[in-house]
């Protein structure tokens, strides 16, 4: 079965190629404004020679790292105190509701304001987007404990960070691991978007860059390698998943189908 989805895939990949180099060659599309998927591929093979594309995939990624990690831990430590410290959910809840559905980019006058074109914009919006995909996920797992687990614990004389640790974090774990999966997925869509918004060093400028002196071949090159870095981060976030959760029915009926 994964032999045959792979298969399917890749023709499928393959087909959309086709027709991205047919289109413009048969005069569908000027050239002009979407040239044919080889003159693509050349411009990709350009930019992977460039020094200054590693640079700047560099920034991009240390922007995005940086980001998730500290949306991630912020957001693992405040979901769990906020769940377990009596009456703190009730009280949050309307902040919460009200801050969450702010867009980050509707920070991006604030961000220029306090930090300008420095890294420290970027992880503004990426950290206050990110922030959030967690901090729901943690909130909804910790609601998901089994009341009757809890009360054997307490029963049991269990502290509130041993219930913690072997109560409410196993529960909690699969909802954390499928708010990293939507963070790092938001993380790179922020970092791109600030920088080619705002002007910070990355992929995003780059693209800025090549919209504004005409250089189209490059703009689908850097748009292409954009796309190419969302898939790899969410590979890696579902690996990372599916280790993290071997003991888990998700992932163990997963792995068996």
């Amino acid at each position: 079965m994964r032999g045959l989805n792979t298969a399917l895939g890749a023709a499928g990949l393959a087909a959309f190629l086709a027709l991205g180099e047919a289109v413009p060659r048969l005069g569908l599309v000027k050239d002009v404004y979407f040239p044919p998927t080889s003159r693509i591929a050349d411009a990709f093979a350009d930019e992977l020679s460039d020094g200054a594309f590693w640079t700047a995939l560099g920034d991009t990624l240390t922007g995005w790292a940086l980001g998730l990690a500290i949306a991630v831990g912020a957001g693992i430590a405040v979901g769990v105190v906020v769940s377990v410290v009596p009456y703190l959910r009730e009280a949050t809840a309307s902040t919460i509701e009200f801050l969450r559905p702010i867009p980050s980019v509707a920070l991006i006058p604030l961000a220029v304001l306090l930090y300008g074109t420095e890294l420290r914009s970027v992880l503004l919006l990426v950290v206050y987007a990110s922030f959030w995909q967690m901090l729901i996920q943690v909130l909804y797992g910790v609601q998901d404990v089994d009341p009757v687990a809890e009360e054997t614990a307490r029963s049991y004389g269990l502290g509130t960070w041993a219930r913690v640790r072997h109560v409410l974090w196993p529960t909690a774990l699969p909802y954390v691991m499928t708010g990293v999966r939507l963070a790092a997925a938001v993380a790179l869509i922020l970092a791109i978007t600030a920088e080619l918004v705002i002007g910070a060093p990355g992929l995003g400028a780059r693209i800025a860059v090549a919209q504004t002196s005409q250089a189209v071949p490059e703009l689908y090159a850097l748009i292409v390698v954009t796309g190419l870095l969302g898939l790899l981060i969410n590979v890696g976030a579902r690996t990372v998943e599916r280790r993290a959760l071997a003991w888990h029915q998700s992932v163990r009926g997963e792995v068996a189908v």
